[in-house]
This record gives C-alpha cells, sequence and structure tokens, in this order.
C-alpha cells in the first residue's frame, strides 16, 4: 500500500512539472520559430523545430498521465497505463523523423550558405539557452526522469534542446566575428546527431516494454534464487517478468512445493515470496502453487524453450 502511495505522489508531481514546462517551452517555441525566420537561421529554425518537439512530446506525456489514471475496467484490466509506454515511442519517432528533416535541410545549406542575422539570431539563442537550463532543472529536480521513461523523454528532449540553444549561440557568435556562414547548418547538424540518439534510445526502450521484455532494474537469476531459497518451494518454472508502466513490473510463475504441505502452509510460502520480491523491484506478483505431480507438458506456456532453461536452472 506504501508503494502505491509513494507511486501516486511521484504521478502527481510529474505531471504538475509536465504542465509547467509545457507551457514556457510552447511559449519560447513560437518565439524562436518567428525568430529563425525573421534572422534566417536554420540553427534557430532547427532547435524551434526541437521545442516543438518538446512541446507535442511534454503535451502528450501530460495526456498520458491523465488517461494513465483512469480506474481499470472489465476492457482494460491493467487499467491505461500503458498508454505512457505509447508517448515514448510517439516522441523517440519524432524525434527521429524531425533529425532527418534537419540533416536534409543543413545539406542544402551547406551548398549554398544563405545571410544570416547574427545579433538576432544570438539574442533569441541565449533566451533560449536559459529557458532549457531552467526547464531541464525543473524536471530533474521536481520529476522522476531515473525511473519513468514518459519522464525521461520529455527530459531527453529538453536536453537536446538545450545543445541545440548552445550551438545556436555559439553559431552566431562565429558569424558575428569570422563571418562563417556555415556555422549555422553545422550547429544544426550537431542538434539532429543529438536528437537523434535520444530519440533512438527512447523508442528502443518504449518498444522493450511494449514486447513484454524483461525490465532492465531486473535480474532474473537473482529472482529465480530468491523464490528457490524460500523454505518449502522445490523450484520454479513458467517465469514471466515485465512491466505494465515505467516503475511498475509485474511477475507470474508456477512454484513447485512439496505435496504434503497443507493450504495454510501454501499460504505462508506464497506470503514469504512476495515479502522478498518486493526488495527486488518486483510490485505485483501472480504464483500458482502446485506439486509434482502437475502435468507440465500439457500447458502450452510450459513448452517454450526459456521455460526449460529455467527448470534446468
Amino acid at each position: 500500500m506504501g508503494h502505491d502511495h509513494g507511486h501516486d505522489h511521484t504521478h502527481g508531481a510529474n505531471k504538475k512539472v509536465l504542465m509547467i514546462s509545457f507551457i514556457i517551452i510552447t511559449g519560447y517555441m513560437i518565439i524562436e520559430a518567428i525568430g529563425g525566420f525573421i534572422t534566417n537561421s536554420l540553427a534557430l529554425l532547427s532547435d524551434a523545430g526541437h521545442m516543438l518537439s518538446d512541446s507535442i512530446s511534454l503535451g502528450i506525456a501530460i495526456l498520458a498521465f491523465t488517461l494513465g489514471e483512469k480506474v481499470a475496467n472489465y476492457s482494460k484490466t491493467y487499467g491505461y497505463k500503458r498508454f505512457e509506454i505509447l508517448a515514448a515511442v510517439f516522441n523517440g519517432v519524432t524525434l527521429v523523423l524531425i533529425a532527418i528533416y534537419i540533416f536534409y535541410e543543413a545539406f542544402q545549406r551547406f551548398q549554398n550558405p544563405p545571410e544570416v542575422a547574427s545579433t538576432g539570431m544570438l539574442i533569441i539563442a541565449s533566451i533560449g539557452l536559459f529557458i532549457n537550463i531552467f526547464v531541464a532543472w525543473l524536471l530533474m529536480r521536481r520529476g522522476d526522469t531515473e525511473g519513468n521513461l514518459n519522464m525521461r523523454a520529455a527530459f531527453l528532449h529538453v536536453i537536446g534542446d538545450l545543445l541545440g540553444s548552445v550551438g545556436a549561440v555559439t553559431a552566431a557568435l562565429l558569424i558575428m566575428f569570422f563571418g562563417w556562414g556555415w556555422a549555422d547548418p553545422l550547429a544544426s547538424v550537431i542538434v539532429a546527431i543529438l536528437v537523434l540518439i535520444s530519440g533512438w534510445r527512447v523508442t528502443k526502450e518504449s518498444i522493450h516494454v511494449l514486447m513484454e521484455g524483461t525490465p532492465k532494474n531486473v535480474d532474473l537469476d537473482t529472482i529465480i534464487t530468491t523464490m528457490e531459497n524460500v523454505a518449502g518451494v522445490l523450484s520454479i518454472h513458467d517465469l514471466h517478468v515485465w512491466s505494465i508502466t515505467s516503475g511498475q513490473n509485474a511477475l507470474s510463475c508456477h512454484a513447485v512445493v512439496d505435496g504434503n504441505i497443507s493450504v495454510l502452509e501454501s499460504q505462508k510460502i506464497l506470503r514469504n515470496i512476495e515479502h522478498e520480491l518486493e526488495h527486488k523491484n518486483i510490485g505485483h506478483v501472480t504464483i500458482q502453487i502446485e506439486n509434482n505431480d502437475h502435468p507440465h507438458e500439457d500447458s502450452m506456456m510450459c513448452q517454450n524453450n526459456y521455460e526449460t532453461n529455467v527448470h534446468e536452472h
């Protein structure tokens, strides 16, 4: 129960921080886009494009948290918490597409560098830099950027944006002092590389969750050993560990016990296993207690290769 309360508290804090960040980022994104057009700077426009993706990602993250709060029903027995992961996939793919577009635009500009109003570019990029630093600090201090994939996606957007602002400031100074027109598309290429990396990472991690992959903070060997070390457990098989959403891991398995033990003793074994797993990042546990007479070969889940490996373990 305490775990759920902690999760709800973090959830509320995440949502509030996202809302503040969304308002700030969206407001400045509009200013930066207008500034980019006026000064003819691709570095500013690519930064504004990234800010737009920030804005969309933060908006979707807020929507994801709001939908995630909807209670479970007969249609969605886990509730809507997976929407957070779908939002993270969307953010990741958006980042990759934005990066590809910036690469294309930069290539055109390297061939024919246009005139850039460097003073205006410097002023707008500098304000953008300070805004991004503030939002990144806000997300890091007040939000769960470590445990929550959706929050991390939003945070990575802002960090990439911050570095984009650094690139735009640097490019503006190089154009002002040395007349290096190519500094503008170069800065946008650096932004694009950062955007591409963060987009790829978020997409990959999100798809891992959607594919019911083993959570990164769970060691299966340790889980098996922990359960088999509980008094009364002979072996474990048909083990599955997955994430419902960021920070909420679930486990299901069959635990083989001595056929002579009573129902009361079985319940005690169950409680002991659940207690041990609480300390191993597993919040939701479903265990089927059975004896050695259970016909494994009749179960489709017991036939897959992984289960054979676990049983041999």
